[in-house]
C-alpha cells in the first residue's frame, strides 16, 4: 500500500532520470476518477483498487 501526496502539497521528491530522456505521462486525477471516489486498474491480470482517503491522499491496494 502506498500513499502519494495531495498535488497541492509542497513536497520535493527525488526522481532518477529516465535514461530515454522521455518523460512520463501524466493523468489528470479529476478526470482518472470522474467524481468518484475509487477507480480499479488491472494490470497483468490482477486488479488493484486507486482510492482517494479521507484526507484527500491517494491509496493503491492490491
Amino acid at each position: 500500500m502506498s500513499e502519494i501526496p495531495h498535488p497541492h502539497q509542497h513536497e520535493q521528491h527525488s526522481h532518477r532520470p529516465d535514461p530515454t530522456g522521455s518523460r512520463p505521462r501524466v493523468v489528470n486525477a479529476e478526470e482518472l476518477f470522474a467524481g468518484e471516489r475509487e477507480v480499479w486498474i488491472e494490470w497483468a491480470g490482477v486488479r488493484y483498487r486507486l482510492r482517494i482517503t479521507r484526507r484527500g491522499k491517494l491509496i493503491l491496494q492490491k
